[in-house]
């Protein structure tokens, strides 16, 4: 049996119970509940699936080493006992991440700096030698989290934050989190049994975690890599295997909408859309939600509106004004979810919240309300969902009398509190656990470049950059754009399936060229390149600030 270890799931304040339900689906043990964080246990693919399928995670740590220190020196010589040659070596990179609460500890660059003396003074009383610092990409990152007096002391297994799934392309003002829209969607407990609609979808973040969600597609299909592919442990077989299982997938019959009243907003959107791979299940639409009529199918609503703090808008409370009548005449029968910060907001929209939930996006507090659109009084609402579920009761009631028949059991266990005030995994099987996905999923080309050539140049950069041009130049100008669109309508999506499923040693992903002619960008679009045995690439030479010189190259 492999090695079992403790590891530790950060995530944002109001999403540890969902990331547990994703744990537990994932098959972690020993899943307890802390504040902005779920511990668990498991083996080194456990990790590894971790950091690939958990939708709700920021990063996941592997403590090496608890113990209590009350100043500095103390730090210094529990770092300096550990056996660093486990974990480093003089000519790997390292980088020091501390998070401090503690009085005796006041800044945390002071702790960072201790550790860092501490791990050098190792290597070099040992072998004369000295590993190297480095803040960006480092081979080795490390976490040092002090509470008071106790220390804990763990392995950065993720390196940059899982948030950064890899298919933004670019982004709006103030976007919003992928981990906190994919929570949002599982709080929800939607996973793709209806249409679900985002009427304020700015850079389409909600429409894409929900389409990922929805075909259950493991969000670090996208990611270049991961810190512990850098370890001196590191499994490359068994991450591959991980990397490319895709038999968790699923089909997804409905549809996911998104609109926005900005041009800019929807542009940004479609190209991150399809830089997901996930253009066949998201539409897109330019329209200000004041247009919005009630859809022909049974839809969800899940929203993220301006909440005026980083985004100004004219008449906030009129929005919020606009958006409960929208709901109240073009979202009956459905259900709406909003989360928003402001209670004078809340309150504009004019309707019951039937489940109020904290989350915090940012740094503000904010919260995540459910509203059920019904058509006619609340109470006569109320009466016919409590007639429906008193039918229910006596129609289990009736087959629990039934020989032969059983009753499916969905209960949960009781929750446990241990003394540190932590919730055991008994807990976290509550309302959507029977939603909850298993997500051991195909890994997409590692390597890939995410972005989707297109034309960057406006309109009058063209024509600026066009007019300077001999005849000749200009037409051929004209028909490398024209023939860039072609390829453009004909190229695969960086996230298609047919992209995504190539084992990553063997793929190379879209090739994307910049060329600059004057004052005009021009992008050419290649598809990848797949062989076994060949791998080709472009080289480009720039000779002067407007002429470039392209050679083309394979290496075997």
């Amino acid at each position: 049996m492999s090695e079992q270890f403790e590891m530790i799931a950060k995530t944002f304040q109001g999403l540890e119970e969902i990331l547990a339900e994703e744990l537990t689906t994932l098959g972690a043990n020993d899943i307890q509940i802390g504040r902005r964080m779920v511990s668990f246990t498991g083996d080194k693919r456990m990790m590894y699936k971790a950091n690939f399928c958990l939708r709700t995670a920021i990063r996941i740590l592997k403590p090496i080493k608890n113990f209590t220190a009350k100043d500095a020196d103390e730090v210094y010589n529990q770092i300096q006992a550990i056996p660093w040659e486990e974990y480093l070596d003089v000519n790997k990179t390292f980088a020091i991440d501390a998070v401090v609460f503690s009085e005796e500890f006041r800044h945390s660059k002071f702790v960072s700096y201790k550790v860092k003396d501490a791990i050098v003074d190792y290597f070099r009383e040992k072998t004369g030698k000295r590993p190297s610092v480095r803040i960006n990409n480092p081979d080795v990152l490390l976490n040092i989290h002090i509470a008071h007096t106790t220390c804990t002391l763990s392995l950065d297994s993720s390196g940059e934050s899982l948030h950064r799934r890899g298919y933004r392309q670019e982004q709006v003002e103030a976007p919003l989190n992928e981990v906190l829209a994919a929570g949002m969607v599982l709080m929800t407990g939607w996973r793709g049994e209806c249409d679900l609609i985002d009427p304020m979808c700015g850079s389409g973040t909600i429409p894409v975690e929900a389409a990922l969600i929805a075909r259950n597609i493991a969000p670090g299909v996208f990611r270049k890599g991961f810190a512990f592919e850098k370890w001196v442990d590191f499994d490359s077989e068994m991450f591959d295997e991980i990397y490319n299982d895709d038999s968790q997938e699923r089909e997804f019959t409905h549809k996911i909408y998104g609109y926005d009243n900005s041009p800019k907003a929807n542009e940004i959107a479609t190209h991150n859309i399809k830089a997901a791979g996930v253009s066949k299940d998201v539409t897109l639409k330019l329209q200000p939600f004041q247009q919005f009529e009630q859809p022909q199918e049974k839809s969800i609503i899940v929203m993220n509106p301006p909440y005026g703090e980083r985004i100004s808008t004219n008449d906030l409370l009129g929005l919020y004004q606009m958006i409960g009548e929208r709901l109240k005449h073009a979202f009956v029968g459905n259900e709406a979810w909003v989360l928003s910060y402001r209670e004078e907001c809340f309150d504009q929209i004019g309707l019951k919240a039937s489940q109020k939930v904290p989350l915090f996006n940012g740094a503000l507090e904010c919260e995540f309300r459910k509203y059920e659109i019904f058509d006619g009084k609340y109470k006569e609402f109320k009466s016919q969902e409590g007639e429906g579920e008193e039918k229910k009761r006596q129609k289990e009631a009736m087959m629990l009398r039934t020989p032969g028949k059983e009753k499916n059991s969905s209960h949960v266990g009781k929750e446990n509190s241990d003394p540190d005030g932590k919730v055991s995994s008994n807990r976290v099987a509550k309302g959507n656990s029977s939603h909850a996905e298993k997500v051991n999923i195909n890994h997409a080309a590692k390597e890939s470049t995410n972005h989707v050539g297109r034309v960057t140049s406006n309109p009058d950069e063209k024509k600026e950059a066009l007019h300077g041009m001999t005849g000749t130049e200009s037409r051929e100008a004209s028909s490398g754009e024209k023939e860039i669109r072609e390829l453009r309508e004909s190229s695969e999506e960086i996230g298609s399936p047919e992209f995504r499923r190539r084992k990553k040693s063997n793929f190379i992903p879209s090739l994307t060229i910049n060329i600059r002619l004057q004052n005009a960008t021009l992008s050419i679009f290649g598809k990848g390149l797949s062989s076994d045995k060949e791998r080709y690439a472009i080289q480009i030479k720039t000779t002067s600030l407007d002429r470039v010189k392209i050679e083309g190259f394979k290496n075997k």
